[in-house]
This record gives C-alpha cells, sequence and structure tokens, in this order.
C-alpha cells in the first residue's frame, strides 16, 4: 500500500517543485526563501522549491486523506508509514529525473545526428 501512496506524492511534490506549470510561483518561492529578513519566512518559502521538503506535506495531507499505518495500530505506524512514503516517493523521483536526463541525451544525440546527415 506504500508503494502506491507514494505515487501521488512523487508526482504532486514533483510537478510544483520541477515542471513549467508552477515556474512563476517557484520563482516567486525561491526569491522569497533567499530574501525575507525573518528565519520562518524563508523556510516556509524554501518548502515549496524542494522536492523532498515537500514531499513531507505532501504525505502528511495523503495520510490525512487515506490513513494508513505500518507495523503498529497507533500514532507510531503514521509516523512510520509517513517517512516511509516519503522515502518511496523520492526513490521514485529518483528514478524520473535519471529517466528524463537519459531521454534529453537521446533527442540531444539524435538531434546531433540529424544534422550530420548530407542534404539531399
Amino acid at each position: 500500500m506504500i508503494f502506491i501512496l507514494a505515487i501521488p506524492v512523487a508526482c504532486i511534490a514533483w510537478t510544483v517543485t520541477k515542471e513549467a506549470v508552477f515556474k512563476e510561483i517557484r520563482d516567486y518561492c525561491i526569491d522569497r526563501s533567499i530574501n525575507c529578513k525573518k528565519f520562518y519566512k524563508r523556510k516556509f518559502f524554501y518548502l515549496f522549491t524542494c522536492e523532498y521538503c515537500f514531499s513531507h506535506y505532501v504525505t502528511i495531507l495523503i495520510l490525512l486523506t487515506a490513513p494508513h499505518h505500518l507495523i503498529y495500530d497507533d500514532w507510531r505506524g503514521y509516523i512510520l508509514s509517513g517517512f516511509s512514503i516519503v522515502w518511496i516517493a523520492n526513490v521514485y523521483m529518483s528514478l524520473y529525473n535519471l529517466l528524463r536526463i537519459d531521454l534529453k541525451k537521446q533527442t540531444i544525440i539524435a538531434k546531433k545526428e540529424e544534422k550530420d546527415l548530407p542534404k539531399d
């Protein structure tokens, strides 16, 4: 079950912190995380720029909507489940990042080879 719950966590965390659809908001958060005078404000805005940090908060929301505990039937089970989901989600995001880098590399190589082909 935690492997399934980690999928939306990874998807949401990656989309908010990396994809172009949230670029303007992310740029604003980056600026605020550097230039705010208050420590807690800098840390609050930093959360929206780091997929690892943001995945903790997404996991909390996921566990509130789809409660799942691991090993223990009380609050300890929810804490174990939360950290396990965060870890698995970050493994998913790392694998996705490696896949994207490989695809981008292949695209660049294909464009270069296409450019080097003799013209008819």
